[in-house]
């Protein structure tokens, strides 16, 4: 059975790996870069504050992103 625990921080894992590529690229990759780093402030926020709704939503999004 997949957990929402044990998955969400691997997409975020995975999503900040993404977001090194767009680093990589320079001034050209920021405002991608803006996006990303916006939903991974997201995803610790509603970790820390436990909302699940939330979390989904934002494990939802995370895995729009691909690199």
């Amino acid at each position: 059975m997949i957990s929402l625990a044990e998955e969400l921080p691997k997409e975020m894992a995975r999503v900040r790996e993404i977001l090194g590529h767009y680093h990589a690229i320079g001034p050209a990759g920021m405002f991608g870069a803006a996006f990303i780093e916006q939903d991974l402030r997201e995803a610790d926020k509603v970790i820390m504050e436990g909302d699940l709704v939330a979390m989904i939503r934002v494990y939802e999004k995370l895995k729009t992103y691909e690199g």
